[in-house]
């Protein structure tokens, strides 16, 4: 596995050989790439595999990002979601192959105000009260999931530290002594029972 930060400087150059693409969460939007304009090194760059039908996976920013490459504009989600929420699958979701096994509703984490673009092809697998794009499939073993499962206690914590403004009171956004109290080790045994179903899919299909 290797790791780039292109918000660090890091090269994206010798990505484009390798066997899928995961992309994850960040403080930045699509819809103000100026201030940060490697994004769109990022979005050329899943467009390729998109072309080579390579798998992608996405995570909040990294979901955004996908819809990008395809063309679908980046939109504010109708509310800003911050915390343990729940998701729900909509009926698509029972045939879908990477998610037909899980459960149809649980908990996932949330810190977003954007949400993805969709195209005439994609298909809404999950949403959630603050926002109607929770997970979404844009073709087979490509995938944006807008919220969470990855981020760790300590991760939280972090973001705490790094974006307090976030924590702004509104309807979907806990305070931080709720948000350090959620179990989120429970919430990161699903990313990686979601990944391993991934990681099968793509390997059925090689």
């Amino acid at each position: 596995m290797t790791i780039a930060k292109p918000y660090a400087g890091d090269s994206l150059h010798n990505f484009e050989e390798v066997d899928f693409l995961i992309l994850m969460g960040g403080p930045q939007s699509p819809l103000a790439i100026p201030d940060a304009p490697y994004l769109k090194d990022e979005i050329e760059l899943v467009r390729k595999y998109l072309s080579k039908d390579k798998p992608v996976l996405g995570f909040c920013l990294g979901a955004q990002l996908i819809g990008e490459a395809f063309g679908a504009k980046t939109e504010r989600s109708p509310e800003k979601e911050v915390g343990v929420y729940p998701i729900s699958f909509v009926d698509d979701a029972s045939t879908d192959p990477l998610l037909k096994m899980f459960p149809k509703k649980f908990d996932v984490i949330h810190w977003h105000n954007d949400m993805p673009g969709l195209t005439n092809q994609s298909v809404v697998l999950a949403e959630s009260e603050g926002c109607p794009r929770q997970i979404v499939r844009y073709k087979k073993q490509v995938y944006g999931f807008q919220c969470h499962l990855e981020v760790t206690t300590e991760g939280i914590e972090t973001m705490i530290n790094a974006c307090p403004r976030d924590l702004d009171p509104s309807r979907f956004t806990q305070s931080e002594a709720e948000l350090v109290k959620q179990d989120y080790g429970k919430i990161n045994k699903l990313m990686l029972a979601i990944l391993d179903r991934y990681s099968e899919l793509i390997f059925e299909n090689t």
